[in-house]
């Protein structure tokens, strides 16, 4: 039977006020692009994505044994460097969100965990192998693997779609890019609502609630998949509105190519226990599907500060973690001091996402900065294009540069997006 001390409660309710900033800071990963191309009204989509997550928090605890049995030494935690932990990893993605940053929840939740386990039983208690693993490994792989499927399937619908009509295979298109939203939203809840199952079913035997290597309770993951839920359906419209620019011009065909292969690496890392970022996954499939389509380019000095945001993300998470732990290891006051931190500084950021609103209704209302050049990459990429045959189906997807000169940039707008 499990028993709760005050401090167990408040790792569980941290634990889900960080899934919730999981749901609303991921949601763009699924629907920025659904919603940015008109496929579907704001509200619907993330409504969908919420519902999916629910479910795919059902299909599998792969990722959340790989961290409450794998990442660190369960005998040397103690419910209190769980704490901790969360706390590094909400302030970091609540900062980024501020900022409408697309980071990873995940590598903050692994930073703040490690931060603060080194802090409280040094650096022995964490296990590297698995850090290297099922962490650092995929994090740089999934991007690669999911950007180059992304390529290939965005060249091979462009090759089957050609004779099609026009406007016909868009509209396919645009219903495949919803039921590939969908596959993404699904996967995401196999992932991202794992890790906090994970971080629960750790305190939990920290505190002696459960028996060592067990499985999250069945009220652990229901708890879980609700609170990712929710916060994906109040819908994370400032990193939304961010990722509708700046990185690729996608058309329908490459949104769904680009989804569909996130998707697959996604569900693919889950079955096998990888705790992956779904930012990272999304983010590489994107900018295959932007290479994959002739004409096609990405703006590497967008892609350039994400990759710098990405980096940094595991490392401040573990030292605001490693920060807080440090202050818990006075006692009671000491953890108390550190939860007023948290609510006091959620509470700040808040308030100054109250000076600009962004919201369902003018997610998509910015501009985009067109005039940045296109890079070195870019430019090469575009000169090896061969340039499409008069009056094919495939003459309209290239007629207008997605990074168009000034003087097109006077007659042509474009819609660009950015994970």
């Amino acid at each position: 039977m499990e028993s709760f001390s005050l401090i167990l409660a408040i790792v569980v309710v941290t634990a889900l006020a960080f899934d919730f900033t999981n749901g609303f800071h991921d949601t763009a990963n699924a629907m920025a692009t659904t919603i940015s191309t008109g496929a579907m009204k704001p509200k619907v989509a993330v409504a969908m994505s919420a519902v999916l997550n629910l479910v795919g928090a059902f299909l599998s605890v792969e990722v959340a044994n790989t961290i409450s049995k794998g990442l660190v030494d369960e005998a040397g935690i103690r419910p209190e460097v769980i704490f901790a932990a969360l706390v590094g990893a909400i302030l970091w993605n609540l900062l980024t969100w501020l900022v409408g940053l697309p980071s990873s929840s995940s590598h903050a939740l692994m930073g703040g965990l490690i931060g603060a386990t080194i802090a409280s039983a040094g650096a022995g208690a964490v296990h590297g192998d698995v850090l290297v693993t099922k962490v650092l490994i995929p994090a740089i792989a999934a991007p690669l693997v999911a950007g180059i499927a992304a390529l290939l399937a965005t060249r091979l619908t462009y090759s089957l779609g050609r004779k099609a009509d026009g406007n016909a295979s868009k509209k396919g298109y645009r219903a495949g890019q919803i039921a590939s939203a969908g596959l993404v939203s699904l996967a995401h809840g196999t992932n991202d609502a794992q890790k906090t199952m994970g971080v629960i079913t750790l305190a939990l035997v920290a505190g002696g609630a459960v028996a060592p290597d067990s499985d999250p309770p069945m009220w652990v993951i229901l708890s879980a998949g609700l609170a990712i839920a929710l916060g994906t359906y109040l819908g994370g419209w400032r990193i939304i509105r961010t990722m509708g620019k700046g990185l690729t011009d996608l058309q329908p065909q490459q949104g769904f190519a680009a989804q569909t292969s996130a998707a697959t690496v996604i569900l693919a890392s889950s079955h096998l226990g990888f705790s992956l970022s779904t930012t990272h996954s999304v983010s590489g499939s994107v900018m295959g599907a932007g290479l994959g389509r002739k004409g096609g380019v990405v703006r590497w000095s967008t892609a350039t500060r994400m990759f710098v945001a990405w980096g940094l993300t595991l490392p401040a998470a573990a030292l605001v973690g490693a920060l807080a732990e440090y202050v818990t290891g006075f006692g009671s006051w000491g953890t108390a001091v550190v939860a007023v931190f948290l609510i006091a500084s959620s509470a700040a950021i808040w308030k100054l996402s109250r000076r600009e609103v962004v919201d369902h209704t003018n997610v998509n209302d910015t501009d985009m900065d067109a005039g940045e050049p296109a890079g070195v990459i870019t430019t090469a990429i575009a000169a090896v294009t061969p340039p499409p045959a008069s009056g094919s189906a495939t003459a309209s997807e290239d007629a207008v540069p997605a990074f168009p000169t000034q003087a097109t940039a006077e007659r042509t707008p474009t819609t660009t997006t950015t994970v």
